[in-house]
């Protein structure tokens, strides 16, 4: 497969990237019910307790009664109501993750994994006549399988996006090709809410203009998708026409780091917000201290009793490079939601604007330019 593209005057050719999207089916759901078979076949949600958590995953038959990640306990059990809540096991997962990015790295050195149970990998130098991209793609599927007992979807084309619209098409243990000729007549045939990037409200920004369908916004002019939607308006306007020039990226760079907590019951009082926040920076510190890696940005985030969320946020002339600067920028922040005006269910503290920092040979931390 070739593409052509015209430069001064002349036709030249490159070949086509060929990415893959590897997707876990339910992941951590598929884990717990892989780990004790009296969970296969039922409903399951992996999170917190049923009074007070917040669902973190939910296994296909949950899923049929609209169970969904990061929905509340009370509102999955009202919807399934013999649901079964499993305590997430954060140590197996991550161990089963390894293995997966094991068997990925029998494929290719171009992994750029997005979290725990996804990642893009790039095969374009390592196809050939006798082993193509879509092979590759189901040797993974079969050796996931073998290995970890697991299921995996997966989505192969010749960019990120469409690759990842791939993986989602045939779910769960599916495998989707998009062809180069076939990239711009699937995208228009899909509802704008089916693009990866595009969120509910979007979406329904999108419709208030008149655009539903992949066609109706690559009948859009740049200029009036930048208008109404700021920068990210260049990205729709690219997808829209199945264009993503985005390379698949190795050890990709961290933007953040946090930690948060939902509470066993709702705080209301600033003393109890306080010690709540104290183990949150000792997480995120924790996490510095292992790493080397160190922020200018804090940002605390408050969940209230009704689900309302709000976040705030301060960033620093020079690197949080203690804990008593990031345990002071925090608890300042804090401050700033109080009095409450209403009772807090969950805290969450956060750095970005990272940077690495290692020790000089004064004992000294200097920032690695």
């Amino acid at each position: 497969m070739q593409l052509y593209t015209k430069a001064i005057g002349e036709v030249e050719t490159a070949p086509y990237r060929k990415i893959i999207h590897v997707d876990m089916d339910a992941f951590f759901a598929s884990v717990e019910q892989r780990d004790n078979p009296d969970l296969r076949g039922k409903p399951v949600a992996v999170g917190g307790s049923r009074e007070r958590g917040v669902v973190a995953a939910a296994s296909y038959e949950a899923r049929q009664y609209g169970v969904r990640s990061a929905m509340s306990s009370l509102v999955a059990i009202r919807k399934c109501p013999h649901l079964i809540f499993v305590k997430p096991r954060f140590e197996v997962y991550k161990a089963v993750s390894a293995q997966i990015r094991a068997i990925f790295a029998q494929y290719t050195d171009l992994i750029e994994p997005l979290s725990l149970d996804e990642a893009y990998l790039d095969v374009t130098e390592r196809t050939n006549a006798d082993l193509t991209a879509t092979q590759i793609a189901q040797a993974i599927k079969e050796r996931i399988r073998e290995e970890t007992q697991l299921t995996a979807s997966a989505g192969v084309s010749y960019n990120k996006f469409l690759a990842k619209l791939a993986s989602d098409y045939r779910k769960p243990d599916g495998l989707f090709v998009i062809k180069p000729h076939q990239g711009l007549a699937f995208v228009e045939q899909l509802t704008v809410g089916q693009f990866h990037g595009v969120g509910r409200v979007t979406a329904e920004k999108m419709n208030q203009l008149g655009i539903f369908t992949g066609l109706d916004l690559r009948q859009q002019t740049e200029a009036f998708l930048i208008r109404h939607f700021g920068k990210v308006g260049h990205h729709y306007y690219s997808i829209a026409r199945a264009i993503d020039d985005r390379p698949v990226t190795a050890n990709r760079v961290r933007k953040s780091v946090g930690s948060e907590n939902t509470f066993a019951h709702d705080l209301t009082e600033e003393p109890e917000l306080l010690a709540g926040l104290e183990p949150l920076i000792d997480d995120v510190w924790a996490y510095c201290e292992r790493t080397g890696v160190y922020g200018r940005t804090v940002t605390i985030k408050v969940k209230y009793a009704d689900f309302q969320q709000i976040t705030r946020s301060r960033t620093a002339l020079t690197i949080l490079n203690t804990r008593s600067a990031l345990h002071h920028v925090s608890t300042d922040l804090l401050t700033t939601v109080l009095p409450l005006p209403k009772p807090v269910r969950l805290l969450g503290v956060s750095i970005s604007n990272l940077d690495t920092v290692t020790t000089s040979a004064n004992g000294q931390l200097a920032l690695d330019l």
